[in-house]
């Protein structure tokens, strides 16, 4: 529903006796029961009948634009929803008759589609009906009507010729159309002309001028008139004006061009917009002004137009009538005009008829009250029909505007419309009457809070409806009756008003709706708060220019409420400058400044109330003052304790001077003169523009205070202790904090808090009452008291149990709040089962996956911290129990939480393996599940032992090498890879060889000599090949050994007078089992030395000691030397440690053993690996030995022995006797260097470099003369190259395409009818064709792509018609040329046109001119 109210309202309803019938109306309205307002709420909508209601209909003059739909508006609603009809000029309009209507589905909106038709024919009054079981309402007789916009009637205009300074009028006379056309006066560039008081134009459109200037001469005044629905704009023939110039100029008084005569009148509807004008002549140009006669313009809705020469008011009263003159004057005398205006009114609504829902056997009234001039007529109808030709009905009755329904009666429900109309305009309403039984409901919502400040009105909504209406009674607290007396007054529609409300009408109201059919009652609540009110205001202020200003303003407000508190200065905001402070009540406003004066305005906001209060600030001029010193605060003084109560405490006292640096704070102290004397203990912190504070105290403590105050420059000395103030013993406030329980042994708990302070006690006598039981156990609290103690053992409790824990602080004035409740466990014990079902699946040969059955959680007597689970490899599948290792590391994985699976990581491949599992809690391991055994399957074993190259030759050496250390499974075979190295990043093609497990030695032959390889060696099973032993060795090159002289920089030194032999890349010659060894070694101590030998080999003796459980193996290691033996004595630990000392037992005379250093790599002897032993001492002799080189062509082979400890080595080399700088190429960490890119027939001069990063000593080998043989020329065969035969195969390939093109080009030319265009045309530009070439001279292939002479093309490769006389489109059959991708033409050379084709789609070129002007026009 429409009406703008929730709650039920009684209709006050008062009635004009007409004639005889009074006395019986008055008796009526008597026992009329009140309306019932129709509430908004759909809920209460939903299921109650309805009469139709119109909700939007379209205006009643409707004119449309007959380049659009008609479309008129009818909606309406109704219970259940209505149905539609029309009638057009009085009669039945069809809609389904006319296939251009359409009547909206669920709607009663008309769309009527004009296009193609007459608009004429649809003109008419149309009027809709809504109507449904209840009734039938009507629209408003709506007037359709086309706007027009007609066309200027032809008229010859003469030529207009005026003496200057006479008046003139330009007529204007626009046609008449349909909304009437907006008139403004133009020249012909289309500038407005301009308007002023001598020239204006007037409402009808004319334009007048007062008097004829020499500027007014022109032959362009035209006027135009544009039709605003279809936005077109006409214009009338222009004007010319020719003005005739006498001297002198004759001045004249004013006199009014219109309204002409002395008097005129003018009427105008009630509520419309009066327009009255005066235009008046005269020279000098008159001055205009209004008055009325008797009575004063209304300023509010009075405005001057067009230079006062035109008076509008807005919305005319009756009070608007009356004589309005206008005034024109200038110096010569003064006109007068007197407008009579009369106000008449269509009719306009004083009470218009309200809807009505009336319960059986009630009586109500419609009432149609309105007024106009002259006076209405007024009509009732009754759905429709006129009441008259209604049924007949006893219990209604119509006087005038009045109509009476008496005890009506179910089903009698129907739409009544009043029309009232007078020869200005009609009014039509209407009004159903809802005949219903419904029982009370209550809209407003349950348990609504109501909140309202102390002595301000109370209003308690009880929002009801029913039928009949029900009665509202309303109770406080659910048992006083409320009666409509002070301090209540209960008003018609139920609400509850107090109109003073004080603290003691809080509380819960509930309201009874009663009615004939049921009850309901609802529930409110009103809550009455405290007033905002500012105890402090803000004072006024003068402050000197560069200092700080302080408004105060202290608030009390209801703590239920949030108060905002906001500052203005001057009614505005304040400025955003950080110098303005706001605080909690008070604004700091730092370094003022002139700009800063004004008044300043504190308002408190709560969502209830608010206040507020002002002050003024004045800045004046600084005093200029000598240099200031700033210093800390002087102590506050005069302690005082006001306002004491048992727990509070107010503080006061008077700051001290501040020493030209304002407070920031004060910081109040207290000592507890009962619990801890002579400390001092921070309490709380104000603002420094505060000198009192509010302090919360303990119970049972001796309090003194004391005061510091804090500036920019640091805290003041304390302030004299206040008097002491003691608060009384009360409970404790609080209980101890971090209460545990846990047990540490099996069977106990303990119970451990952390105890109150003596300031947190409140009273003597402080204990603790300590409580527990088992949880989830039906049975009492035990306690026990416990003083002086932060912890109680309660022992004899089961393993491991949840205990309820309290402990409450209590003294001698009572015990402290209800404790919460801790859990805690008593003591654990070891687990006593172990998991079953242990299951193993192995994954792979190095990962496994353990499964078990999780024990009972009894049986872990603790808290389950997981499961460890123990493995350990028994031996490899492949051995037997006495190869074995024994002492074979057990492993442990613990899986934490209550898991039931795992992972095992780091397997051995074919492994024997056992494992066992224990449960963990907090104090231990269970006992152990039962062993299980699992193997894993073969995986890929590791690298062989050791790869050894033996006596290496010019084409050959031999390889041979160990079973890998972990098999990992049954060995089938090794697998040899090896390839040349020719540089750091380039090697040679990969041999691979193949060998069975029992053999591990070979012979390689025919390798190339003085050449790098690489050996990749691998043992396989099953599973695959394992990892890869890589060693490094070169053949022996023939070579002719020089001994370098080299240099340290102080110059040359002697070579070793001790014979030397070849090294290879294996730094371990081998020892034969049962055979001396006497390994040849370059040098002695102080040079390297290294050899190579197994523990087991016959030239060993052993000797065994136990050391911490570690097994020491001494070795004794004797060989000869080129001069004398020497003998050195190792000790090497087992697992695969080793032992630095060493015993020297003979050296070379000439070797100072103090200066020399050992070396071992060791391993575990039980599986016999090389033993490599090396001795080594500062250098003493030259750094490096023999120099080979070999060549060959466009490079060079450079070796070379080293002997010293720089790492930065490079090779030089430089050509044979030139002056080129020395080059060179680093070779860090190698003995062997290939210089490439040499040049053939050249001598090269080359040395061994090496350069100490730590200084400046420089080592260097003698100059080695290295020469390149001369290539032979070579004759290549170029017909056999790649590179040549694939350019050829392309060369041809290209000449075949370019055939192919040509042939279709050929082909393609023949099609064009050119010869017969160029004889029609006979066009002078195209050549003949030329003899000597036998091509076109103007379509020869060569220029297929050239635009045409005498044409030019723009770049977007369009060719416009306006740009070539000449242009190939001359040649078609109608429209424009088209390009094919291959640059011809298509559609003007092809036998079939294209023109739909290309009339079809979208072109790209550019739009012809012509066109374009066209579509202009």
């Amino acid at each position: 529903m429409d009406l703008a109210v929730l709650h039920l309202n009684a209709g006050e309803n008062t009635m004009r006796s007409v004639g005889s019938g009074a006395v019986l109306l008055v008796i009526l309205v008597s026992h009329v029961a009140s309306a019932l307002e129709v509430p908004l709420d759909p809920k209460v909508l939903e299921g109650l009948p309805q009469p139709p209601t119109i909700t939007l209909q379209s205006p009643k003059d409707y004119i449309f634009d007959p380049r659009e739909n008609i479309v008129i508006h009818c909606e309406a609603k109704g219970k259940p929803h209505p149905s539609f009809s029309w009638t057009r000029n009085g009669s039945h309009f069809d809609v389904e008759q006319d296939s251009k209507v359409l009547l909206k589905p669920g709607s009663g909106t008309l769309v009527i589609d004009i296009s193609g038709e007459k608009a004429e024919a649809y003109e008419g009054t149309y009027q809709c009906t809504a109507h449904n079981d209840h009734g039938t309402a009507v629209s408003n007789n709506i007037v359709i009507r086309q706007s027009r916009s007609p066309l200027w009637s032809k008229e010859r205009l003469e030529a207009i010729t005026v003496q200057m300074g006479v008046s003139m009028v330009l007529p204007c006379r626009p046609p008449a159309g349909l909304p009437p056309p907006v008139i403004f006066w133009m020249d012909n560039i289309f500038q407005k002309l301009p308007l002023d008081n001598r020239v204006s134009q007037a409402l009808n459109g004319d334009l007048y001028f007062s008097n004829v200037l020499p500027e007014d001469n022109r032959n362009d005044y035209i006027c135009y008139a544009r039709f605003p629905y279809t936005q077109t704009i006409q214009q009338k023939q222009p004007i010319s004006v020719t003005v005739l110039q006498t001297n002198p100029t004759v001045e004249c008084r004013p006199g009014f061009m219109t309204p002409l005569g002395a008097t005129s009148t003018k009427m105008v509807l009630r509520g419309d917009t009066l327009e009255l004008e005066c235009i008046a002549e005269g020279l000098p140009t008159p001055e205009m002004s209004w008055q009325k006669d008797g009575g004063e313009l209304p300023s509010s809705r009075v405005s001057f137009l067009n230079y006062k020469k035109t008076l509008k008011i807005v919305d005319v009263g009756e009070a608007d009538a009356g004589d309005y003159t206008c005034a024109a004057t200038n110096r010569l005398g003064t006109a007068h005009h007197v407008i009579k205006v009369t106000v008449k009114a269509a009719p306009f609504w004083i009470s218009a008829p309200r809807n009505l829902i009336l319960a059986p056997n009630e009586t109500g009234i419609l009432t149609c009250r309105v007024s106009g001039d002259p006076k209405p007529d007024i009509s009732w109808f009754v759905n429709g029909v006129p009441i008259e030709n209604a049924p007949e009905d006893p219990t209604r009755k119509v006087d005038a505007d009045t109509v009476v329904l008496s005890r009506v009666q179910s089903g009698s429900s129907a739409v009544y419309q009043c029309n009232a109309s007078n020869e200005f305009g009609y009014l039509l309403a209407n009004a159903f009457v809802s005949v219903l039984a419904e029982p009370p409901r209550v809209l407003t919502p349950p348990n609504r809070v109501y909140q309202v400040i102390t002595n301000s009105p109370a209003l308690l909504h009880c929002a009801t409806f029913g039928s009949p209406i029900p009665t509202i009674t309303w109770f406080k607290d659910s048992l006083i009756s409320i009666k409509s007396e002070d301090p209540y007054v209960i008003h018609e529609n139920g609400t509850l008003e107090i109109n003073v409300a004080q603290s003691q009408n809080s509380g819960k109201y509930t309201c009874i709706a009663t009615n004939n059919l049921g009850v309901k009652e609802n529930h409110v609540f009103l809550e009455v708060k405290e007033p905002t009110r500012i105890l402090k205001q803000p004072e006024y202020k003068v402050a000197q220019r560069g200092t700080s200003a302080v408004f105060e303003c202290k608030v009390k407000h209801d703590p239920s409420l949030v108060p905002t508190m906001t500052w203005l200065k001057n009614g505005g905001e304040l400025p955003d400058d950080e110098r303005f402070e706001v605080d909690t009540d008070s604004l700091v406003i730092k370094d003022v400044t002139e700009e800063d004066e004004g008044t300043y305005t504190c308002i408190m906001n709560t969502t209830l109330d608010r206040d507020s209060a002002s002050a003024t600030l004045t800045v004046v001029e600084a005093t200029p003052t000598p240099a200031i010193f700033y210093e800390k605060p002087d102590p506050p003084t005069d302690l005082e304790l006001t306002d004491q109560t048992e727990r509070s405490v107010q503080l006061t006292w008077f700051p001290g001077d501040e020493h030209n640096s304002p407070t920031q704070k004060f910081l109040i102290q207290y000592e507890d003169l009962l619990h801890r004397p002579g400390v001092w203990v921070n309490m709380t912190e104000v603002a420094g523009t505060s000198a009192t504070a509010q302090l919360e105290l303990s119970p049972y403590v001796y309090y003194s205070f004391r005061v510091l105050a804090k500036n920019q420059v640091g805290y003041s000395r304390a302030s004299q202790p206040s008097r002491q103030y003691r608060t009384n013993p009360a409970a404790p406030d609080e209980n101890p904090s971090d209460v545990q329980g846990k047990g540490t042994e099996p069977g106990n708990l303990v119970i451990s808090w952390t105890s109150l302070t003596g300031f947190q006690s409140n009273g003597p006598g402080l204990e603790y009452k300590v409580l527990w039981r088992q949880r989830h156990v039906d049975q009492d609290w035990s306690s026990k008291t416990v003083a002086n103690g932060s912890h109680l053992v309660v022992s004899g409790l089961p393993v491991y149990v949840p205990y309820e824990i309290k402990v409450q602080a209590l003294n001698d004035y009572g015990n402290g709040p209800e404790a919460e409740v801790v859990i805690g466990y008593s003591g654990e014990d070891l687990p006593r089962s172990a998991p079953d079902g242990v299951l193993v699946t192995v994954h792979n040969s190095t990962t496994a996956q353990v499964h078990w059955e999780p024990v009972s959680p009894h049986s872990v007597r603790g808290k389950l911290k997981g499961y460890k689970v123990y493995y350990r490899r028994q031996r490899g599948l492949h051995e037997t129990e006495e190869e074995a290792d024994q002492e074979s590391e057990e492993q442990v994985v613990t899986f934490s939480g209550n898991r039931t699976e795992g992972r095992l990581p780091g397997l051995q491949p074919y492994s024997l393996y056992i494992i066992f599992i224990r449960v963990l809690n907090s104090k231990g391991e269970g006992p152990q599940s039962q062993d299980k055994q699992f193997e894993t399957p073969e995986g890929v074993p590791g690298p062989p032992s050791f790869l050894n190259v033996l006596n290496p030759s010019l084409d050959s050496l031999t390889l041979e090498w160990g079973p890998p250390l972990h098999k990992n499974g049954r060995l089938i075979g090794y697998t040899l890879q090896y390839q040349p190295v020719v540089n750091t990043t380039e090697a040679g093609p990969v041999t691979v060889m193949d060998f069975p497990v029992n053999e591990t030695t070979v012979t390689l032959d025919n390798l190339n000599s003085s050449v790098l390889y690489k050996f990749h060696l691998s043992a396989k099973t099953v599973k695959g090949a394992g990892a890869n032993l890589t060693k490094e060795a070169s053949t022996i090159m023939e070579s002719t050994h020089s001994r370098p002289t080299v240099g340290t920089g102080k110059g040359p030194t002697e070579p070793p007078s001790h014979p030397t032999s070849p090294v290879t890349r294996s730094a371990h010659p081998p020892l034969h089992k049962g055979t001396q060894a006497f390994p040849s070694v370059s040098y002695l101590c102080c040079r390297s030395l290294s050899l190579a030998f197994e523990p087991k080999a016959a030239n060993l003796t052993r000797r065994k000691n136990q050391i911490q459980g570690s097994q020491l193996v001494t070795f004794s290691v004797k060989f000869q030397d080129a001069l004398q033996p020497v003998t050195f004595n190792l000790n090497v630990v087992t697992h695969y440690e080793c032992v630095t000392s060493h015993d020297v037992k003979t050296v070379h005379p000439e070797t100072s053993p103090k200066s020399c250093k050992y070396h071992t790599r060791c391993f575990d002897s039980k599986h016999t690996p090389p033993l490599s032993v090396m001795y080594s001492a500062p250098s003493v002799g030259p750094v490096f030995g023999i120099v080979n080189t070999s060549v060959s062509e466009e490079c060079a082979l450079i070796t070379w022995e080293y002997f010293g400890h720089h790492k930065n080595i490079y090779v030089e080399y430089t050509v044979e006797n030139s002056k080129e700088d020395w080059k060179k190429e680093s070779v860090n960490g190698s003995h062997s260097h290939i210089l490439k890119g040499l040049k053939p027939g050249t001598s090269y001069r080359v040395r061994v470099v090496a350069r100490d990063p730590a200084g400046p000593t420089l080592h260097a080998t003698n100059e080695e003369v290295v020469t390149v043989p001369a290539v032979a020329s070579r004759h290549v065969d170029i017909a056999t190259q790649g590179w040549f035969i694939g350019l050829m195969c392309a060369i041809a390939l290209l000449i075949l395409v370019l055939l192919i093109v040509c042939f279709i080009k050929r082909n393609k030319g023949g099609k064009y009818p050119v010869k017969e265009k160029e004889e029609a045309h006979q066009d002078p530009e195209i050549q003949p064709m030329k003899e000597d070439d036998g091509t076109f001279g103007e379509y020869s292939d060569t220029e297929d792509h050239k635009p045409l002479k005498g044409s030019r093309t723009p770049s977007n490769g369009t060719v416009r018609r306006d740009e070539s006389d000449d242009s190939l489109v001359d040649y078609g059959e109608g429209g424009d040329g088209q390009f094919n991708e291959d640059g011809s033409f298509i559609g003007q050379y092809s036998g079939k046109k294209e023109k739909d084709t290309h009339e079809g789609n979208e072109s790209s070129e550019a739009p012809s001119p012509v066109n374009a002007m066209n579509s202009f026009v």
